[in-house]
């Protein structure tokens, strides 16, 4: 059995984490709160432009645009979010997961571009080839941040490089429910559940094919950056969450080792009242 001293040792260990543990959920909350705003504020604005795309292509084909074209064959390229620190939960377990069964159930050729260092190393790991690799775009994401590769992107597909580029990122559903999703992003497919009637909807000026040529790299770095919103929305509630019950796991820590010393302590206060009440009678 363990001594006084080093279940003491023990406690205060156990104190010391619970304090990084609680400092680091109420980070997660306060970011998670600007998060969550920016996420679902940035929801119209992408379900919006998807309303607009249904209607330039109800008017219009694929062959008037190259970014509406698709190849049949060709590289695959998928766009793969995570996030660059840990202490995250189940979160980037889950979407790592999430990616490999998705290369796995559709082998070929194909490359990734990673957003976040934990996915970086995990197609490293697992000996997929990686394209180019960008940073997490830090707690405040902006729309000027995800433009350089927005425009890799399109012009890996404009270049006839890759035949289909898909998102794979974790969607925010709640605190505590995220789910991972994966999008495809070119050739551009407009939504089929938008609202109104396409080709209707909108009276385009000067012409469609103008707007569509203005439209569709802007909506391509809006579904980019709305996948960056819900990823770092996620994150921050993933590790709230998992900062929230390794705090709470603490204090039960906390509360057996002060049950164990207590025994202990007991254990030797009887023990020397035994050795004192021989020696007495020793005498």
């Amino acid at each position: 059995m363990a001594s006084q001293r080093d279940i003491r040792r023990r406690i205060g260990a156990v104190k010391n984490i619970q304090q990084i543990t609680r400092a680091f959920q109420f980070i997660a909350a306060s970011r998670l709160r600007r998060a969550q705003e920016s996420t679902l504020a940035a929801r119209p604005y992408s379900e919006k432009i998807d309303e607009v795309l249904a209607d330039l292509a109800a008017v219009l084909g694929a062959d008037d645009h190259p970014l509406l074209a698709g190849r049949s064959g060709g590289k695959r390229l998928i766009l793969l979010f995570t996030t660059d620190r840990g202490l995250a939960g189940p979160l980037n377990t889950n979407t790592i997961r999430f990616a490999s069964r998705a290369i796995m159930d559709h082998p070929g050729d194909l490359s990734t571009i990673t957003i976040g260092r934990k996915g970086r190393d995990a197609m490293r790991r697992a000996r997929v080839p990686i394209e180019a690799h960008f940073a997490g775009f830090g707690d405040r994401p902006t729309f000027a941040d995800i433009l350089p590769l927005a425009r890799l992107v399109t012009e890996d597909f404009l270049s006839g490089e890759y035949g289909q580029i898909d998102l794979l990122y974790t969607r925010f559903i709640s605190t505590l429910a995220q789910r991972q999703v994966m999008e495809p992003l070119l050739p551009v497919k407009p939504a089929q559940d938008t609202e109104g009637i396409p080709g209707n909807q909108f009276i385009f000026e000067p012409n469609p094919a103008l707007v569509l040529e203005q439209l569709l790299p802007r909506y391509v770095a809006t579904r980019i950056y709305q996948a960056v919103l819900e990823a770092k929305a996620s994150e921050e509630s993933s590790r709230m969450v998992a900062m929230k019950n390794a705090t709470e796991n603490a204090e039960e820590l906390i509360d057996d080792y002060t049950l164990a010393y207590n025994k202990v302590r007991q254990s030797n206060i009887t023990r020397e009242m035994i050795e004192i009440a021989t020696g007495a009678r020793a005498r």
